[in-house]
């Protein structure tokens, strides 16, 4: 089990950026696919963006593509989201999500342990 810490989140205007980044705890990081969803009001939980345990691999959902960028530096346990040109229909309360299974997955059920989250609000 690995516990996550989600931090950078905020209130931006449309066709702004803001990094988010998560923070796990424990050794074993490295053997975690990692994955960022979003989740706006009424709606069900949806896959953002994941990337490989090296690193060197990621995948995003469409809407995302060429605006946000997933990474890590497993040397300090931390996973990062870079989201630029946001647009008001980014706004969301954004997870941290973990894996041992294959990495990758966009179903939020594939995932075993989650940040608490962190609120993105973009304003047109």
């Amino acid at each position: 089990q690995v516990q996550l810490v989600e931090s950078g989140g905020g209130t931006v205007q449309a066709g702004g950026s803001l990094r988010l980044s998560c923070a796990a705890s424990g050794r074993t990081f490295r053997r975690y696919g990692m994955a960022w969803f979003r989740q706006a009001p009424g709606k069900e939980r949806d896959f953002v963006a994941a990337v490989s345990t090296s690193g060197e691999t990621t995948i995003y959902r469409d809407s995302v593509l060429g605006r946000f960028t997933i990474s890590r530096d497993n040397a300090k346990n931390t996973v990062y989201l870079q989201m630029n040109s946001l647009k008001p229909e980014d706004t969301a309360v954004y997870y941290c999500a973990a894996t041992l299974g294959r990495w990758g997955d966009r179903v939020a059920g594939a995932y075993n342990d989650w940040g608490q989250g962190i609120q993105v609000t973009v304003s047109s």
